[in-house]
């Protein structure tokens, strides 16, 4: 008998395993991350943020402004200074990677595939990377949201299946964000109302409908992928 009755419950369900899977490869990595960024003094802010799409694609500010809905655009901007003061972002209209920018992104996805090496050990990782693999391919890109704006990851040619599922995670967290921003956008909420409301009804509803919109991209596994795909990311926390 399937674990989950429904798209929508399943969605409810996997989202806060994909945020505790990504959440302990990065507490796992913090030390040989922050001992990175000292060595090299730089700033890891938008490369550690945005490491899956700026070797990709650059980006403006205005599109910055979507994948940080919530925050303010002086602290967006701040964080863009620190990078073209360090020199590892361009900006000629649109914020470009260096090259000093992609070679810390390089040993930024060496330290995090080396973490998720150590803490995934031994549970299905090339099995989990292709289903969530599946999953983005198939993951609506909203027109003016954020998903579009850093998918597909970028994968090395070197990354091995705990790295590849770690970004895959990351980036598909974004297709939630902006089936969340839909749905409290549709309830006639700004960025600011959201982040300050309280539990109740109309929260209830905008989570209801964010499961909803958010479902659909599961539609492809079938219900036993499904549930190897939540039971193995389960395993990863």
């Amino acid at each position: 008998m399937p674990k989950f009755h429904g798209l929508t419950e399943y969605a409810a369900a996997i989202a806060p395993v994909i945020n505790a899977a990504h959440i302990n490869v990065h507490a796992a990595a913090h030390q040989a991350v922050t001992e990175l960024a000292d060595a090299a003094g730089l700033t890891p802010g938008y490369l550690s943020d945005l490491r899956f799409s700026l070797p990709l694609r650059p980006v403006t500010r205005a599109q910055l402004g979507t994948i940080y809905r919530y925050r303010d655009t002086a602290e967006r901007e701040s964080g863009i200074q620190e990078h073209l003061r360090e020199g590892t972002l361009t900006d000629d209209g649109a914020l470009r990677l260096t090259g000093e920018g992609l070679a810390f992104i390089h040993r930024l996805y060496a330290a995090h595939a080396a973490a998720a090496d150590r803490v995934w050990a031994g549970t299905g990782l090339p099995r989990l990377a292709e289903l969530a693999d599946r999953v983005l391919a198939e993951a609506e890109r909203v027109p003016g949201g954020a998903l579009e704006l850093v998918a597909p990851p970028y994968e090395p040619e070197w990354a091995a299946p705990g790295l590849l599922l770690f970004n895959r995670l990351a980036v598909l967290r974004y297709h939630r964000a902006d089936a969340h921003a839909a749905a409290w956008q549709a309830a006639g909420l700004s960025a600011a109302e959201i982040a300050g409301l309280e539990d109740g009804p109309v929260r209830a509803g905008i989570e209801a409908d964010t499961n909803l919109r958010a479902g659909a991209a599961y539609a492809q596994l079938s219900a036993a992928e499904r549930e190897i795909f939540h039971e193995g990311l389960l395993k990863l926390i």
